[in-house]
């Protein structure tokens, strides 16, 4: 091998399936890339507490993640497993306002500096990690957070797309997910921006950069990666918008398209 690469791994929908779990064919995929010297770094939209169990079932205990779609970087290893490098925070008060005007039966959360969440409805099981805690709705905006979270389980995605559109979120970054879930970054914040930082910091070149996702926040990442040179997968199952924003499209997480792609990594280099 030349000089590594950085590769860039979503998690849910592309290492993990629906029921959770990872393939044995992916791990031993990410393994091997690893010992051949590459940097395999998550860029997830969970926040880093939620993320750490997938990362450690992957063997990784050294590098760096992305977590909170970018806001929260995260360095591997320690008694702990890792610790929190950078966190990006906003104030959520202007955008919380607008929201709950247009969408006043929504589910609203908020993720705090620590990585924990305050929440005024319930959210599905574990999909704000184990640190989560219940609070008035006046309450969510008090202080800056690295992220909001809105569920509306009253639309469907198409018409969540709408609302928020007519909303018009200027002041902030943001994806809708394949439910009416809407993550809320920091104003120019999101997975290719976390990635940027650490592959300036590891003086990877851009055009050995390569990321997988299958949702709309991976989208940023993707346009990141191919701005510089480098590759972007999209999983079989993703929505179509974003399989357009990809350099490529490989097999279903069901079909372990990581694996796939990461078997074939040495040929990469020969690709026009």
């Amino acid at each position: 091998m030349n000089s590594p690469w950085l590769i860039g791994l979503d998690i849910d929908g592309t290492l993990v399936h629906d029921d959770g779990s990872l393939s044995e064919r992916v791990k031993h995929e990410v393994k091997r890339v690893q010992a051949l010297g590459h940097k395999v770094v998550i860029a997830t939209g969970r926040a880093a507490a939620n993320a750490y169990p997938v990362i450690k079932e992957l063997g990784l205990d050294e590098g760096f993640a992305v977590c909170s779609n970018g806001a929260v970087t995260i360095e591997l290893g320690g008694a702990r497993g890792y610790h929190v490098v950078e966190v990006k925070t906003f104030d959520p008060a202007e955008i919380l306002g607008l929201l709950i005007e247009k969408l006043p039966n929504a589910h609203f959360a908020v993720e705090d500096v620590d990585g924990s969440y305050r929440f005024n409805k319930p959210f599905p099981t574990y999909s704000l990690g184990d640190q989560n805690y219940e609070a008035d709705l006046d309450t969510l905006s008090h202080h800056p957070v690295s992220r909001v979270v809105v569920l509306s389980p009253d639309h469907d995605v198409e018409e969540f797309l709408g609302i928020i559109a007519d909303i018009g979120l200027q002041s902030v970054s943001y994806a809708i997910g394949y439910t009416a879930w809407l993550d809320i970054a920091p104003k120019g914040i999101d997975k290719g921006h976390g990635l940027e930082r650490l592959r300036v910091q590891l003086g990877i070149p851009g055009d050995q950069v390569l990321v997988m996702g299958d949702g709309r926040n991976d989208i940023e990442m993707f346009r990141w990666a191919k701005d510089l040179g480098g590759y972007a997968f999209a999983m079989g199952q993703a929505p179509d918008e974003v399989k357009l924003e990809a350099t490529a499209v490989t097999a279903s997480v069901d079909d372990d398209g990581v694996a796939q792609v990461l078997g074939s990594i040495e040929g990469l280099q020969f690709l026009d």
